[in-house]
């Protein structure tokens, strides 16, 4: 049985080389289908920029790979945000199912819900040291105004108009590059479990740096774990570069497999002032001298950070 249990990820890639195959699979990835769970995420990244001095106002949000909804960034808009982007690589989103999660969280917020925790989602980070209703961020001014009938209605209406020139709601499939987005024109930055899945970390982060304002900042939940490519949770740092390729097969994504450190030194390197790095650790699952050869210098630092929650400021 572990045998098989083993081959199980290589038998998954191989697969997706059958015509057809790979839509099953895209269609497993995401999962913002929630509107508790986006209501949870974007309230988390907001409790934590304000305790880390960044600004919890942010005008215009941009979302790397929102997934299966929009959510987190309707969220954005209706707690006071003008403008959201959203950048994926493929398209999952829909207008009913953000149709759907816009109304779920429009009740969140006017019946001043508190977030969502780890006893509904025990593996979603980041962790608060309290789980109220924000109201010092969103008090009762601030959301009478955002929450107003007619505000309400103009961001309903822009979720059918995604994508048009005028429309307060940009979803861009696929993105590349810096040049989808005028620089210096976005305030916040955000992603929840999906830098782990960038083949090209340097040109994101570059591009992010690029789109921030001078006040601006990025926020990102990080899972480095092996997403089902191993029995051991970082058991992915075992598989040699070859495996690893048809572990992947065609699928449009899979996950980068660089460890936290690299996060940080490109971040530095690319001008960005970390000012929050929560790491979540735990027991490796494997020894160094089992590791594939091109991280058999990784850290044990490394080695054990199963995640990280990230905010850096241009």
């Amino acid at each position: 049985m572990g045998m098989i249990k083993n081959l199980k990820p290589l038998i998954r890639g191989v697969a997706t080389y059958v015509p057809g195959i790979n839509q099953i699979y895209r269609g497993q990835e995401c999962g913002t289908y929630s509107a508790r769970y986006c209501y949870s995420v974007w309230l988390r990244h907001l409790v934590t920029a304000k305790r880390n001095g960044l600004n919890p106002y942010p005008k215009v949000v941009a979302e790397l790979g929102p997934g299966n909804s929009l959510g987190i960034g309707l969220a954005a808009l209706i707690s006071g945000s003008e403008k959201y982007f959203g950048f994926d690589v493929v398209a999952y989103s829909t207008n009913d199912t953000n149709l759907r999660i816009f109304d779920e969280l429009v009740t969140l917020f006017r019946n001043r819900t508190p977030i969502p925790g780890p006893d509904e989602f025990p593996v979603v980070g980041p962790f608060l040291e309290q789980y109220d209703f924000p109201v010092d961020i969103l008090d009762k001014q601030r959301m009478n105004h955002a929450l107003g009938k007619s505000r309400v209605s103009s961001i309903k209406a822009a979720i059918s108009k995604v994508g048009t020139e005028d429309s307060i709601i940009q979803y861009k499939v696929p993105w590349y590059g810096p040049d989808v987005l005028e620089k210096d024109s976005v305030d916040m930055i955000y992603s929840q479990a999906v830098l782990e899945h960038v083949d090209d970390l340097r040109d994101t982060y570059k591009s992010m740096h690029t789109w921030l304002t001078s006040t601006g900042f990025i926020s990102h939940q990080i899972d480095f774990k092996c997403h089902g490519t191993a029995e051991d949770w970082n058991g992915h740092w075992k598989h040699s570069d070859l495996k690893w390729r048809l572990i992947r097969g065609r699928r449009p994504f899979l996950i980068n497999r660089e460890p936290h450190s690299v996060h940080i030194s490109i971040l530095n390197e690319e001008g960005f002032h970390v000012v929050c790095d929560i790491q979540i650790k735990e027991e490796s699952g494997i020894s160094k001298d089992e590791l594939a050869p091109r991280f058999r210098s990784i850290s044990n630092d490394d080695l054990t950070t199963r995640s990280a929650f990230i905010q850096a400021r241009k």
